[in-house]
Order: C-alpha cells, then structure tokens, then sequence
C-alpha cells in the first residue's frame, strides 16, 4: 500500500520534517471548501499520522487569506436527509480521526474560518492565529446549524452565553476578540504565523512522547467528567507512565542535570 507520505492528494497537502507533520488545505479555487473528499482525505491522512511513530506534531493550516470557508455549499445545498446524514458520518470520522489524534495538534490560522473551518480550529489542542484571521459558527446565515461539532465543543471553550452568540448570530469574530474570549492560545503578525507554530511544534517535540500522549487522553477523557472520576483516571493514567523508558529518562537527567534524551517508549 502506499504510503500517505508518497501519496499525492487532491484536496490536501501533508509534509513530515524533523517529527513535525504539516497538514493544509488545498482547495483554494473554492477557499478550502470541505466536501466529501477533503472529509475522507481527512480520515486517511489523521488516522495515518496518529499510527506514524516518527510523528510527534501536528500542524493543520490553510492559505494567507482563509484557512477554510466551511462547508461546500453548492453541494451541500442539493443534498437529500440520506444524503446529509452520510455526509454528516463521514465528517465525523473526520472530526474524530484528528480530534482523538493521540499527539498534540495545532491549528495555524490565517485569513477565514468558517463554519466547517472554524469546527476544524475547535479540533485542534492549541491555536494560534494571524491578526488577519476571521473566525464564525456561519451557518445559520444560510439555514443551517453547524454539523461537525460546533454545538458541543464551543460551548466547551467558551462561555454558554457566548457560545450561543457565535451560533444564533453567526457573525464573525476577529483575532484579538478569539483571543480574549479563550477561543485561541495566541495572535501573531500573518509573517511570523508559520514559524510561530513550528517553534511551538519543536517544543512538543522534544518533549517525552508518550507521556504527551497520555497526558492528551486524559485531558480529553476527563472533559466534562465529574471530579472523583476523574481523580481515578488521572491517578490510573499517572501510575502507568513509570512504567515507560522517557518517564525513567526525565526525573534521571532532572537528577544528573542534563537534558533528557526522549525515545517514545
């Protein structure tokens, strides 16, 4: 089979340097629309990445001027209930292939966001957007209600109130604003965005794997859980780091004073 490293596709563009994999949308003749394609692209490549053991961050970025414009309407527009159901589906397998990726991702935001594109920011663990980028929960200007998370994850990182704002109205909010209402980790000139999100990259890189990954799941997997559950995951999950080699390696060279040499096992 060939591998998604070698493979050429047609609505995204995926390069891996130094542990580092860079994931963008490529369909900027319709600003990175996501139809079916890009959704089923979207499984093959994140669930790829999420087994490729050289990988350790994600980066997911779009063009200068939009990341993604969402949905793609003309398409859209002429579905049928079974046919909006199956393309919700395969959404959703996208959703999850780089919600549940077990490595950190960050979005690398330039330019619009919308809709679909927006629900794609919301996937990733951190988020930095260029002063130009543009963020909007959009559908319900074209009789819609998001179907790819929104509902669910912006309330989850912001406020109620606000959340419903950004649904009900969906109107567009800018970088300093995303930031300050806690939708984003930071805003940087459009020229320092892409060196900005590999620096951070490196810096996730060099730490312990798959402490990183077991950090992430029970991040995840305590959202919204009750306190004494997750007390027990948290606790179960710490227990089981010892038994790995980086975790070894890290209080070792804390002790010895020299850096530590992370291997992922």
């Amino acid at each position: 089979m060939l591998s998604y490293r070698d493979k050429k596709f047609n609505t995204m563009l995926v390069t891996v340097e130094n542990h580092i994999a860079t994931v963008q949308f490529n369909r900027p003749e319709v600003l990175n629309a996501i139809n079916n394609e890009v959704n089923r692209e979207r499984v093959e490549i994140f669930t790829a990445l999420g087994n490729d053991p050289d990988v350790r961050v994600v980066i997911l970025t779009g063009g200068e001027k939009v990341f993604s414009a969402g949905g793609d309407l003309p398409a859209i527009s002429q579905y049928s209930v079974v046919d909006a159901r199956a393309h919700a589906d395969l959404n959703c397998a996208g959703q999850r292939a780089l919600a549940d990726m077990p490595k950190p991702t960050i979005a690398a935001v330039a330019g619009y966001a919308m809709g679909g594109g927006a629900e794609n920011v919301l996937l990733c663990d951190l988020r930095i957007a260029a002063e130009n980028a543009k963020i909007a929960c959009s559908e319900i200007n074209v009789g819609i209600f998001p179907g790819g998370g929104a509902t669910h994850r912006l309330v989850q990182n912001v406020s109620m109130c606000k959340a419903k704002e950004m649904l009900f109205f969906g109107g567009m909010i800018d970088a300093q604003t995303a930031l300050e209402i806690g939708l984003i980790n930071k805003v940087v000139p459009l020229a320092e965005l892409m060196s900005t999100a590999r620096e951070w990259a490196e810096k996730l890189a060099k730490k312990p794997p798959f402490t990183l990954k077991m950090l992430k799941a029970v991040i995840n997997q305590n959202w919204g859980a009750d306190n004494e559950t997750a007390m027990r995951v948290e606790q179960d999950a710490w227990a089981a780091i010892f038994g790995s080699r980086d975790a070894k390696e890290g209080m070792r060279a804390f002790v010895e004073k020299r850096k530590p040499e992370y291997t992922g096992k």
